[in-house]
């Protein structure tokens, strides 16, 4: 058995290996990779580099942070490894704010104003931290997880199944919608970047105030109430920060699915960590898995691009169920 990494030494390793992931796709282009020192005598490559390769590859980081980080926070407030921002609803929310926003106001997921980022990103948070809230209400809580992982496919199906009759009602709103249903992040450009930047540092600053709640309640509901832990607001400020994580990276890149699943989970396989590290490793992880993914998609058939999102659903899908597999022979073995 492999002895586990200490937290400090994988956090160094994400950074560097983050880094690289941006150097590199900041260089990476429709016809191959193209060295940044050869664009220093080009304007028009270095503009093209700087504009649009750049921030779109430390969005892509920015954005799986988010959801690594939204993941983390799900598992660890709801005590299950299943646990994920979008199989509580929050994704499908995000996704009918977006829709009614651009429905209301018009726009395209594609503007790169601030006001339309902003806009869009405030109707996505609203989005989801109300289906989140609908998902507790029809489980009555967090206690029966069963019920609540149920109430949260419900609620994505309905919200999603909403949000589908309200695109093809307005056909406006459906021509901004295709490529953020499949999950891009050809949308991100440094205002959008900027954006994810910010609401990251802010959400790590959040969770990392709430980790010891989160170590608290590994005990239980009972010995979290002995230990003083106020539970109500703090699963109400814990569902806040999940939802502003998941709802600002969906409005900027669409929904791009299992990162903020798998993220945690390479996290734990890797490390043994209080909620601290764990918090922050998972954000480093899914920042990681986004921004490698992105760089597949934008190499693997070039010079055409494959939707981000699809890409994490198949690699996202395929290593959880290499774990599930794992996890059921050595059961059989036990």
């Amino acid at each position: 058995m492999t002895k586990p990494l200490k937290p400090w030494v994988l956090s160094l390793l994400l950074v560097l290996l983050a880094w690289a992931g941006v150097a590199l796709g900041s260089a990476m282009g429709s016809t191959g990779w193209e060295p940044w020192w050869q664009a220093l005598h080009d304007p028009v490559s270095w503009q093209i580099g700087w504009d649009i390769r750049l921030p779109r590859s430390l969005g892509a980081w920015a954005g799986g942070a988010l959801l690594g980080l939204a993941g983390a926070l799900a598992q660890g407030l709801f005590r299950n490894p299943l646990a994920d921002p979008y199989l509580l609803g929050s994704a499908s929310g995000a996704s009918l704010g977006v829709a009614i926003y651009l429905s209301l106001f018009g726009g395209s997921t594609l503007a790169s104003g601030w006001w339309v980022r902003l806009g869009l990103t405030g109707a996505a948070f609203v989005g989801a931290v109300l289906a989140v809230l609908l998902t507790l209400v029809l489980a009555r809580g967090v206690q029966h997880t069963l019920r609540l992982l149920l109430a949260g496919v419900i609620v994505g199906v309905v919200l999603g199944a909403v949000t589908s009759f309200l695109s093809l009602w307005r056909p406006e709103v459906w021509q901004g919608m295709q490529g953020f249903m499949l999950g891009s992040t050809g949308f991100i450009g440094w205002t959008a970047c900027m954006l994810l930047c910010a609401v990251w540092v802010v959400c790590v600053a959040l969770a990392l105030t709430m980790a010891r709640v989160l170590d608290a309640l590994t005990l239980g509901e009972n010995t979290a109430l002995s230990l003083g832990v106020p539970l109500a607001p703090a699963r109400m400020l814990l569902v806040g920060v999940m939802s502003l994580a998941t709802g600002t990276a969906v409005a900027q890149m669409g929904l791009i699915a299992f990162v903020g699943l798998a993220a945690p989970h390479l996290v734990r396989a890797m490390v043994r960590a209080t909620h601290g590290w764990s918090l922050l490793l998972s954000a480093l992880a899914g920042g990681l898995l986004l921004l490698l993914a992105d760089l597949l998609a934008r190499g693997l058939i070039a010079p055409q691009e494959m939707p981000v999102g699809v890409l994490t659903a198949v690699l996202g899908g395929g290593y959880l169920l290499w774990r599930m597999s794992r996890m059921t022979s050595t059961w059989a073995r036990a």
